[in-house]
């Protein structure tokens, strides 16, 4: 299995309903890549000044991530997409 580095989670992300409150279905090509997702594997924590920061998600927690996040990696892994991020970019867990 991969083990990302540092503050580097590793998530898998949950798709969205397609159809909106009202029941309109909405097509794959107007559909946006979900920002929520359950983490798979997470780091061992960031370095500052000697001291490591230990890491504030774990696996198996579903957490929302930035959309345009600036250290978000699309990555394939056994034939599963995934997003590679940094733990900052995640805005919290649900």
């Amino acid at each position: 299995m991969f083990k990302p580095l540092h503050n580097y989670v590793l998530i898998e992300r949950i798709e969205e309903e397609n159809k909106t409150a009202g029941g309109i279905i909405i097509p794959d090509n107007a559909k946006e890549k979900p920002s929520r997702g359950r983490v798979i594997a997470v780091g061992d924590g960031a370095y500052d000044d000697g001291q490591k920061i230990p890491m504030s998600v774990k696996v198996n927690d579903v957490v929302l991530f930035a959309k345009w996040a600036s250290s978000a990696n699309e990555v394939k892994i056994d034939g599963n997409d995934y997003v590679l991020i940094k733990e900052s970019d995640i805005l919290g867990i649900l």
